[in-house]
C-alpha cells in the first residue's frame, strides 16, 4: 500500500494533510525518513510519526459497553453515535457495528472493520445467539417462557423460537438468534410485559467485559477474533 494512502486509512490526517506531514520529514519507515507518497509500505513495516510508532493494523476489532442515550450507528447529524465514542482512527478504518442495539439498550456491542463477518454474525441462519437481561412491568411466568419456546406472532413477523429464563417475576434472561428492530422488546410487549430497561449480556461467544463501565471499549484478543470467526463460519 501506498504510504500516503497507509497514513490516511490509519486517520492521521486528510490525503493532502498526509502528503504534508511527508513533505516535512515527520514520517519514518524502519528507521528511514520517508517523503514519498508513493513508496509502497511492507506488510511488516514500522511506521513511525514525529518518533512514536503507528499502529499499522487495518483490520479492527472491538468490544463496546453501550451506554444509554446513544444511537448504534456509524454516524447520525443529530444524535451521538457508538462510533463518538471510539478515536476517529477507527472511524477512518471503517470500523461498524455488528447488529443493533435501541438508544436505551445498553451492553455488549462488537465494531469490526470486516463487512462479511458483520454481516454473517447478524444473519438468523447462522444462530448466533444474543442474551439479553430484560427488567419488565408485570410478573413474568411459565406462560411466557412456553410463548417465547414457540415463537412469538408480532404485527409484521413472527419471531424465531427463543429461550426466557426467569430471574424474578420482574426480570428474565432472553436468547435470542436473530435481532430485529426493537424485537426483544416488542416480544414481551406482545405478553403484556413492557420493557422497562434492557441490557446484552453477551453476543455469540463473547460476554461483556465486567471491567469496561459504560461508553468504555477496547480491541479483542486474538483468541475472541478467533471465536467470532468460527461462530461465523469464517477462516481467520
Amino acid at each position: 500500500m501506498r504510504l500516503d494512502k497507509l497514513l490516511t486509512n490509519l486517520g492521521v490526517a486528510s490525503r493532502s494533510g498526509c502528503k504534508e506531514i511527508l513533505k516535512a520529514g515527520r514520517v519514518k519507515v524502519n528507521g528511514e525518513t520517508k517523503k514519498d507518497g508513493a513508496w509502497a509500505v511492507p506488510e511488516d513495516a514500522k511506521v513511525f510519526l514525529d518518533g512514536k510508532q503507528l499502529d499499522t493494523r487495518l483490520s479492527r476489532h472491538l468490544m463496546l459497553h453501550k451506554p444509554a442515550g446513544v444511537l448504534t450507528a456509524r454516524e447520525d447529524n443529530k444524535q451521538k453515535t457508538v462510533m463518538d465514542l471510539l478515536p476517529g482512527a477507527y472511524h477512518a478504518l471503517g470500523c461498524m457495528p455488528v447488529g443493533r442495539l435501541d438508544k436505551d439498550t445498553t451492553g455488549i456491542l462488537i465494531l469490526t472493520t470486516d463487512g462479511e463477518l458483520a454481516h454473517r454474525l447478524i444473519a438468523p441462519q447462522r444462530h448466533v445467539d444474543k442474551v439479553y437481561e430484560a427488567s419488565v412491568e408485570g410478573a413474568l411466568d411459565e406462560s411466557d417462557v412456553i410463548a417465547f419456546e414457540k415463537g412469538i406472532p408480532l404485527k409484521d413477523f413472527t419471531a424465531m423460537p427463543a429461550k426466557l429464563e426467569i430471574l424474578s417475576p420482574e426480570k428474565g434472561r432472553v436468547t435470542v438468534q436473530e435481532g430485529k428492530y426493537h424485537q426483544v422488546k416488542r416480544m414481551f410487549g406482545a405478553r403484556g410485559k413492557p420493557v422497562v430497561a434492557l441490557h446484552r449480556l453477551s453476543f455469540g461467544p463473547l460476554q461483556l467485559d465486567e471491567g469496561l463501565l459504560p461508553g468504555e471499549y477496547r480491541e479483542l484478543t486474538k483468541e475472541e477474533e478467533a471465536a467470532l470467526y468460527r461462530a461465523a463460519a469464517m477462516e481467520k
